[in-house]
């Protein structure tokens, strides 16, 4: 269903209209308008848009694909030439036919000048080259030398452009002009106005993208500085995408101010799971400790932004009262400490002989889709009556969805929850009332968020939970089983557009922690012998032939970017 639909919007895309541009002499086709970055209309092809399909590379501070163009910063400082016209207008050609291309007296700013038929684009020849050391000059000259206790050091454009377009030394011997060094612009951001080369970059994203006309420049010159309208400060839930964007140290985010250089970091692609948005998001860790989300550019999803609150959702993942030991509950009714092979037989043993009809089994939406999966194969096999606990909260026009599960469109396709997540709360609370539901399994929900305490919970003869972080339910549990975060293992969330998703593992689980899918796959083998796949990618590929929703996507096509279904 999927492929096909794919396929089917491949053949409807409309005929693109080209022109020819010449890029340090080699000829390429690009389209004559491209998509306004604020709006999605068409506007005429830039010169660095053309380079970028040629693959030639145009240094640049201010532009950015995702924000409106500035033209601030000059290094995309280009020559090029432009079809010779006679005195009619006509183009003129040589002898054998051909347009006469004349180099143009003056050079373009690649990011604001459009391309045209013909045009010669000249990225390496002297003169362009010269600008650049000459535009690299002079915003060195009053730009500080602390690289080395800079934030920005291993991922900065500036220093990355010095070395590549830059001189081997300085002619300036004047005094730089100093500015404030520490501005705390606002609850998450400090500005170091001495690094600020005046790109705007930070200024256009609060205005344009996040809505918030936050930010602007003071002063005039060599003095001209970045700041906050008085009394006011630089807070809104967008403000952390300004430290992405700045190509230099100048905007450092308080969360990770000095706590590690960016090239020991390694990096894992995973989702935000702090909303239904699914935000791509790229983790940064060491030594299995967590210390930054960045978003990861989804035209599809998230452009290239994430919002401050979901940037920040990861401190949680180490916290020391994790979760990290199996525990039973003993004839003394206390939780002590077992082992998986011990407390998978006895539920194995448990939900053999439960009778049908008296097991509810209650599943986050913010396990995987292939946790869900094997929940409701479970369910099928006992009978048991099965549902999601829905979370709202507010919501903003640009990424934050109200809807806090990250994977509520996961629990409809796999059978777990209907389409109102949440309605059969009531009928399991009722039925442990009754006495009707003697066994309730439970992987990752508070449920006294529902009205289901202590003192109902007790009533029952097994509480199985799963969980990350103690709460009231695991306290009430009579076995306890660790589970894993998100970004303690793979797989795939499908957020409120319809669009599956991949995640992968960035840290390892702490103590005897599992990932949920591993040990429920043991379960299903210890309850009927079943012999279940050994990986995700083939979990996933078992799930998306047994699921109607995912019919005809494979891990495979998943890619870096995920897919979209109809739920």
């Amino acid at each position: 269903m999927a492929k096909a639909e794919t396929k089917k919007n491949l053949e409807s895309e409309p005929v693109v209209d080209t022109l020819t541009v010449t890029v340090d002499g080699k000829a390429v086709e690009v389209p004559k308008t491209m998509p306004d970055p604020m709006d999605g209309r068409p506007i005429p092809t830039t010169m660095i848009q053309a380079c970028k399909l040629a693959g030639a590379e145009v240094p640049h501070f201010c532009y950015h694909p995702k924000l409106p163009v500035a033209g601030n910063c000059r290094m995309c400082l280009v020559e090029f030439g432009t079809l010779a016209m006679d005195k009619n207008r006509k183009p003129i050609v040589d002898a054998e036919g051909q347009p006469v291309v004349r180099k143009m007296p003056r050079p373009a700013i690649a990011c604001a000048t459009p391309v045209s038929p013909n045009m010669e684009i000249y990225t390496q020849s002297e003169g362009t080259v010269e600008m650049r050391r000459a535009v690299m000059e002079f915003l060195l000259i009053n730009h500080p030398l602390d690289c080395p206790i800079c934030d920005q050091a291993g991922e900065c454009r500036l220093q990355e452009y010095s070395v590549d377009h830059g001189q081997g030394a300085s002619r300036f011997v004047e005094q730089k002009v100093h500015k404030p060094k520490q501005v705390d612009l606002g609850p998450r951001i400090m500005l170091d106005d001495e690094r600020c080369i005046l790109c705007s970059r930070c200024i256009r994203f609060t205005r344009d993208i996040a809505g918030d006309d936050a930010l602007g420049f003071v002063d005039r010159g060599s003095h001209s500085t970045l700041a906050h309208y008085p009394n006011r400060p630089f807070d809104n839930n967008y403000t952390l995408n300004t430290v992405d964007i700045c190509p230099v140290g100048a905007l450092t985010s308080k969360d990770f101010r000095f706590q590690m250089r960016v090239w020991f970091l390694k990096e894992s692609s995973s989702i935000c799971s702090g909303c239904a948005t699914g935000c791509n998001i790229t983790v940064g860790s060491r030594e299995n400790r967590i210390y930054r989300f960045t978003p990861r550019e989804n035209d599809a999803v998230n452009s290239s932004w994430m919002c401050d609150a979901g940037r920040l959702d990861y401190k949680w993942v180490g916290r020391e009262d994790r979760l990290k030991n199996v525990q039973v509950r003993n004839n003394d009714g206390v939780l002590v400490p077992s082992d998986w092979s011990r407390a998978l037989g006895e539920i194995a043993d448990i939900l053999r002989e439960v009778p049908e009809d008296s097991v509810a089994l209650i599943a986050s939406a913010r396990l995987s889709n292939e946790e869900l999966y094997l929940l409701n194969l479970l369910a099928g096999k006992l009978g048991a009556v099965t549902d999601s606990i829905p979370r709202k909260g507010d919501k903003d026009a640009l990424l934050v969805h109200a809807d806090k599960n990250p994977n509520m469109n996961g629990a409809i396709a796999t059978g777990i929850s209907t389409k109102r997540p949440g309605s059969k709360l009531k009928l399991i609370a009722k039925g442990i009332k009754s006495g009707a539901l003697k066994t309730l399994i439970v992987f990752g929900e508070n449920l006294s968020a529902c009205e289901m305490d202590d003192e109902l919970l007790s009533t029952l003869e097994h509480l199985i939970v799963c969980d990350i972080l103690p709460n009231e339910t695991t306290a009430s549990a009579d076995y306890l089983l660790p589970g894993c975060s998100h970004l303690e293992k793979r797989g795939t969330f499908i957020n409120a557009k319809g669009r599956v998703q991949k995640f992968m593992r960035a840290a390892e689980q702490p103590g005897d922690s599992r990932p949920e899918w591993e040990f429920l796959l043991e379960l299903l083998k210890r309850i009927d012998g079943t012999n279940g796949v050994a990986s995700i990618e083939g979990l996933f590929n078992q799930m998306a032939a047994d699921v109607p929703a995912l019919d005809g996507v494979s891990w495979g096509d998943l890619g870096e970017t995920g897919v979209s279904i109809e739920i």
